[in-house]
């Protein structure tokens, strides 16, 4: 596996709009599933990387797509997304994409990846603006006499 590639086709502003990066990042992604290390990058230099780490609800899942449940201990957290790939370029977050075992992901683009591309797929920040929406309104402030 081309470890180059993959780290280039996650850092596009939507991998599966690039016909070369579709197959690497679907392979990459049923080998992550199966255990597999992700693949490394020798050429990718001081500061440009990609790693990937578990998804473990509530602590490292986006809060629009962890789901709480009751269980007889107290609440079971569960993660839509299995995992999630991290690249790094010039030391800075650039992308994480939220992968699931049906071969699902979806992007979160720093802003600094935001300013770069112009153009990326929005599907993270709409779910999450959707989330947040349908969050309850906090409660007022306390007055002086309350």
């Amino acid at each position: 596996m081309d470890g180059c590639l993959v780290l280039l086709c996650f850092a596009a502003p939507s991998w599966r709009a690039v016909p070369q990066c579709v197959p690497p990042i679907r392979q990459v992604l049923r080998d992550l599933a199966r255990g597999k290390a992700f693949p490394t990058c020798g050429m990718a230099g001081a500061g440009n990387s990609a790693s990937h780490a578990w998804a473990v609800a509530p602590h490292y899942c986006p809060p629009q797509y962890t789901r709480v449940f009751d269980g007889e201990n107290g609440p079971i957290y569960t993660c839509d997304y299995t995992g999630a790939v991290s690249v790094l370029f010039n030391g800075q977050p650039f992308t994480r994409t939220w992968w699931s075992m049906a071969g699902e992901t979806v992007t979160d683009f720093s802003p600094a990846a935001k300013a770069q591309l112009g153009t990326w797929d929005t599907r993270f920040d709409e779910d999450y603006d959707a989330w947040l929406a349908m969050q309850p309104p906090p409660p007022p402030p306390l007055g002086p006499g309350d």
